[in-house]
């Protein structure tokens, strides 16, 4: 079956948003725990915080790494 950009929970497209919002403010270079602080100070829901949770655990140097990270899950 072939990979959608949508499904129930709005798809890749929206989790990326939502997550780049969850990281408002959040200083870079950041690890994967400061990352977490961020999202939970702003009120990120459970499926972003899910979404960062599985995240590998390595120093992110830009939002979009964090986008690519979260797109490799």
């Amino acid at each position: 079956m072939a990979k959608s950009d949508t499904n129930s929970n709005g798809g890749p497209i929206r989790k990326f948003i939502d997550v780049q919002k969850a990281l408002k403010g959040a200083s870079y270079p950041a690890d994967k725990a400061s990352l977490l602080d961020t999202a939970k100070g702003n009120g990120a829901d459970e499926e972003v915080l899910d979404a960062l949770e599985r995240l590998p655990e390595q120093e992110y140097g830009s939002p979009a790494e964090v986008s690519k990270g979260v797109g490799n899950e």
